[in-house]
């Protein structure tokens, strides 16, 4: 009896994952393709629901994975993609389609009323669309990298993300019959930037409307649910790196979700993990040219079935274990720090302030970092931005070309070497420099033109000179005051502006060095600034003639969060 009793429960323990695949109906009549995991066995079950543009079926092994641990997991094509009828127009339809799709699953004899949803960037992105529409059922979100303003995450300070949006964007709309893609390189060069998907070689709408919408106003408004947040009632888990181009958003939902939200119970249900990744490498230990060691490495599933038991099955044990509302990594010393908060308590924010003799151009030049500030007038430094040769993102190599710009740590040296970026180092460290937080660069600056970008890089230098970005910012002149109402540039006038780093923790080691670089460009990563503020349509350009001040009263500087 007792071996027979052993064979039953090893049978329902590994018992087959019955898949069906149906079409659900939309508000509109619109079917969209969806694939069902369960386990016949279990006769009502939490549901993980996940809504994708890239083939649900491609979710077999994970679907399989959560049914054997006990929920129902449902991947879903959105609509105009692969399965699913309709057109796809990014991110247009899927509030009311989540809506959709979370009132079928909660009438579904299978479903035990709670659903859960899952998923990164795009896919993490429908989930907060989906929670503004006030679903039924819907209990618990784990967004990875993604956004809940859509024009925060293709703009940074005036700029456009434009390698990221172009490529995705052609990724996503399907080209003419016979068209061949031309090099993106040279597509990502077009101006006026109107025209950069007739460069790439079809029309592409969306690209077209996002492109020519610098500023957030109505266009953005619908895709925009900041403000909607403080009123969901929802457990989150967000989880990101401090290289992904989502890291400002997805910390910032964090921090609006546990300081806003309108229910108590809501905020001590927010939890963010933050680690040293960009896009593509979260919960991995490489990242570009980077090893992070074995303690980067994060197991997402664990962490989203821990989060799943815990607000979803409800799971008494799960619920009993405390977690820590911040994780993050700090970068050069590799160790986890838990937190209460985000930016994390005891750090202090420190000046470091940029000096030199007016010859900071290079790595080879004087620019200096100290934490004295200039008590007399020092020479500004000047560098001439020209777009017809932007400042590239990344040094770029035969196996990386402009179009292959990453977002990740690699090695800045070689684009130090530009006579157009200004390079500012501090000396070796004799005590490790710590900080956690939010970072950025107060910089006094000038230009002899209507309109310029000012690019920061905030660098790691080891004692080998290899120089790892940590972390990166950009604004666009004439946004410096305010997105909706852009403000022209005086010749000569000296302006305070403040580019955001964004999130960042990290140890500079004692023998290391602090750097910053300055450029007029961060390219293609962002697009280039034609230095005219002609606008969107138009091809004109200029050089211009940047200067970063520093001396008493107009004190450029960076503001660290320091331990």
């Amino acid at each position: 009896m007792k071996h027979l009793l052993l064979f039953l429960f090893a049978t329902s323990a590994f018992a087959e994952v019955k898949t069906d695949t149906i079409t659900i109906s939309m508000r509109d009549g619109i079917k969209l393709a969806t694939d069902i995991y369960r386990d016949d066995a279990v006769t009502k079950a939490p549901v993980i629901l996940m809504r994708t543009p890239y083939d649900r079926t491609k979710q077999k092994a994970t679907g399989e994975r959560w049914a054997k641990a006990g929920y129902v997991f449902i991947a879903q094509d959105c609509r105009g993609k692969f399965g699913s009828a309709g057109d796809f127009a990014p991110y247009n339809n899927e509030g009311q389609d989540g809506y959709d799709t979370l009132e079928w699953i909660t009438g579904q004899p299978w479903c035990s009323g709670r659903v859960g949803m899952m998923g990164g960037s795009y896919v993490g992105a429908v989930q907060w669309q989906a929670a503004a529409e006030n679903p039924p059922g819907l209990a618990v979100i784990a967004p990875q990298a993604t956004w809940s303003s859509f024009y925060r995450n293709l703009h940074l300070g005036g700029s456009v993300r434009l390698s990221l949006i172009s490529g995705w964007i052609a990724g996503n709309t399907p080209k003419p019959e016979g068209v061949k893609p031309a090099d993106m390189s040279q597509a990502l060069l077009r101006l006026p930037l109107s025209d950069v998907d007739e460069a790439i070689g079809w029309p592409m709408p969306w690209l077209d409307a996002m492109l020519t919408h610098p500023k957030p106003d109505g266009f953005w408004t619908r895709l925009d649910l900041t403000s909607r947040l403080p009123e969901l009632q929802l457990p989150a888990l967000h989880v990101v790196g401090y290289y992904d181009y989502f890291s400002r958003e997805s910390v910032g939902n964090f921090m609006i979700m546990q300081k806003q939200a309108r229910e108590p119970k809501t905020r001590q249900q927010q939890r963010l993990i933050l680690g040293p990744w960009d896009h593509g490498t979260v919960g991995k230990t490489k990242v570009a040219e980077v090893e992070f060691g074995p303690e980067a490495a994060v197991d997402t599933f664990a962490l989203q079935m821990d989060w799943f038991d815990r607000h979803l099955k409800q799971d008494p044990a799960a619920q009993a274990k405390p977690f820590p509302p911040v994780r993050y990594f700090s970068m050069g010393d590799n160790v986890w720090h838990d937190a209460q908060t985000w930016p994390p308590e005891g750090f202090t924010e420190t000046s470091f302030y940029l000096h030199s003799d007016g010859k900071a151009n290079t790595g080879k030049g004087n620019g200096r970092i100290t934490r004295t500030a200039a008590t007399q007038n020092e020479t500004p430094d000047t560098f001439r931005a020209d777009p017809a040769k932007p400042t590239p993102a990344n040094p770029i190599t035969e196996t990386r070309p402009i179009k292959a710009a990453v977002w990740g740590p690699v090695d800045q040296s070689a684009t130090e070497d530009r006579d157009d970026v200004l390079v500012y180092t501090s000396e070796p460290m004799t005590e490790p420099l710590t900080f956690a937080g939010n970072a950025e660069a107060k910089l006094h600056v000038s230009t002899d033109t209507p309109d310029a970008d000012w690019a920061v890089k905030l660098i790691d230098v080891h004692p080998d000179g290899f120089a790892q970005n940590i972390a990166r910012g950009i604004l666009r002149g004439r946004y410096r005051n305010s997105l909706l109402k852009p403000e022209l540039m005086q010749p000569g006038q000296v302006y305070e502006i403040t580019v955001d780093l964004g999130p960042v923790a990290a140890t500079i080691a004692k023998g290391h060095q602090l750097r910053v670089d300055i450029s007029g460009a961060d390219f293609p990563l962002y697009d280039r600034n034609p230095n005219t503020a002609e606008g969107i349509f138009s091809n004109k350009t200029a050089i211009a003639t940047e200067q970063v001040h520093h001396k008493p009263g107009a004190l450029s500087h960076i503001i660290l969060p320091t331990h």
